[in-house]
């Protein structure tokens, strides 16, 4: 035999039996892997378990140096699975940390490279594992209030898993927290449609929608609230005051008539209730409501103040009509008034309006210096 082909019959057979060693890495590579699978369902331990993706990668880091098997799918999809899984049960943070990033790396090369799919299991079972320590990278971001990092990594898991509530309620609170209003409502929504039966969920999306001028979004908000939440005090005063807001007295009064039955010792429902009246013209039965919010906390600044200026357009209301009796009826109004607002000024000693009314009746009782006083306390606010 001359000595060229000689040269030639070893380079063949030398390459054959690099070929030979490749695939057989690649084997053990995948006898790994099985071993992996086997030892998770007998439940053994993670050093066990730690051990066999060790010597599974041993075999991977050869292959990724041959000029072949590094571009085989296989190669890749193998090493994401078992970086990906180590991730996630290596207590060492540093090594789970290294594991997810070179999971994140094997999983990207791998999905390139599997153009027939012929890896699509251990790809999509790398990517689960990923999405896993994603969703812990963005819980413990969260908890420690990096809800721009958090967010881009829960965002991610909740877009893989979007029935999960839980997670599209706390990728909502991240958005919110990073002022990205638009994302919360829509992740908000999501957690909403899933079941989420939190009430302050309920609050803050219609919040949200107010803020953008959809009051009729933020009002079948709440109402979808309560009826996961029924009577919940904080989503009923939400809901009644943004009735109010937008004019829809009817369907408000319904509602705190409705509740009253419930809540009997609610000062905010009589308050609203009486605001309500009051609006309409009913001021004796507005005086009645306050009179109710008041026997529940004497020093109900808001239902003084209401309480006074009812007893003042009671008092007008007196001296338009033609009795024998309006002026007596008329004083009896303005002093109940005067008391109401003197109370209400005792509170909030700071508040103009008050101070304001009370000129008004001072003036009409012609006490001049208590008009004089009052000016001078008004000038200083």
């Amino acid at each position: 035999m001359q000595i060229g082909s000689r040269l030639l019959l070893s380079f063949l057979i030398l390459c054959s039996f690099n070929a030979l060693a490749q695939k057989s890495q690649i084997l053990i590579a995948r006898n790994a892997v099985g071993k992996l699978q086997a030892a998770i369902a007998n439940k053994d331990d993670e050093k066990k378990q730690l051990a066999i993706i060790a010597e599974g990668l041993k075999s991977i880091e050869s292959a990724e140096k041959d000029n072949k098997t590094k571009n085989w799918a296989e190669t890749w999809s193998i090493k994401s699975y078992l970086t990906s899984f180590a991730s996630l049960i290596d207590t060492d943070k540093g090594n789970a940390d290294k594991f997810y990033d070179a999971a994140v790396a094997a999983v990207k090369q791998a999905r390139s490279l599997d153009k027939y799919e012929d890896n699509s299991g251990l790809i999509k079972a790398s990517h689960h594992n990923i999405l896993i320590k994603k969703q812990d990278k963005g819980n413990a971001s969260y908890f420690n209030n990096d809800f721009r990092e958090a967010y881009t990594d829960l965002k991610e898991v909740s877009d893989s898993f979007p029935t999960d509530s839980t997670l599209a309620l706390n990728t909502a609170i991240c958005a919110l927290n990073i002022q990205n209003y638009d994302e919360a409502i829509h992740y908000f929504n999501r957690a909403k449609d899933n079941g989420i039966r939190n009430a302050g969920m309920f609050q803050k999306l219609a919040q949200l929608y107010v803020a953008k001028y959809d009051n009729e979004a933020a009002i079948k908000t709440l109402e979808d609230g309560l009826l996961k939440n029924p009577f919940q005090r904080n989503l009923t005063n939400d809901y009644i005051n943004l009735l109010l807001d937008t004019e829809n007295y009817t369907r408000a009064a319904s509602l705190i008539e409705g509740n009253l039955k419930v809540e009997r010792g609610n000062k905010l429902l009589y308050f609203l209730y009486g605001y309500l009246q009051q609006v309409n013209g009913n001021n004796s039965t507005a005086i009645l409501a306050y009179d109710n919010a008041l026997s529940t906390d004497q020093n109900y600044f808001d239902a003084l103040y209401q309480l006074g200026l009812a007893y003042i357009n009671s008092a007008n209301e007196v001296i338009r009509k033609n009795e024998a009796d309006k002026l007596t009826n008329y004083n009896n109004l303005i002093n109940r008034a005067q008391f109401a607002l003197q109370r209400a000024n005792e509170i909030n000693p700071n508040d103009k309006k008050t101070v304001q009314l009370l000129i008004e009746i001072y003036t009409r009782k012609q006490a001049t210096d208590k008009v004089l006083e009052l000016n001078r306390r008004l000038q200083e606010l």
